[in-house]
């Protein structure tokens, strides 16, 4: 079983990882048969293969910064909550997107399972 100080290690760096936008060291992060929703209630991207295209598309894309904004919450069953806040360009505006992410690993430390929950009413265009 992973433990509960790999989870919030991973979690951290996966929040800065997003920030300097290095999608190679993301993806190191996810097991091969790994599933992807973000936001929650689109239709889950499943693989490695696929989470790659997400990120290059998303993150590789657009000039983006994020921050964790609270503590990471762990389970005694390989889970683990971060909220924190991504910046964007949405539309042609700047955003702030507020996020928590709940993330499953398996006990090699590897994300088998990442789910994004956030709505338009998390999504504060800047002036």
């Amino acid at each position: 079983m992973v433990s509960t100080a790999t989870i919030r290690e991973k979690m951290e760096l996966y929040v800065q990882l997003v920030n300097k936008r290095d999608i190679e060291a993301i993806l190191a992060l996810y097991a091969d048969e790994a599933m992807v929703e973000d936001p929650v209630g689109v239709e889950p991207l499943q693989g490695i293969d696929a989470i790659s295209r997400f990120y290059r598309e998303g993150l590789g894309q657009t000039e983006a910064s994020a921050e964790q904004t609270g503590d990471v919450r762990t389970t005694i069953s390989g889970e683990g909550a971060i909220p924190f806040q991504v910046k964007v360009t949405f539309e042609g505006s700047p955003c702030v997107i507020t996020v928590i992410d709940i993330m499953q690993f398996n006990d090699d430390g590897k994300i088998t399972s990442m789910k994004a929950y956030w709505s338009q009413d998390n999504l504060e265009v800047l002036a």
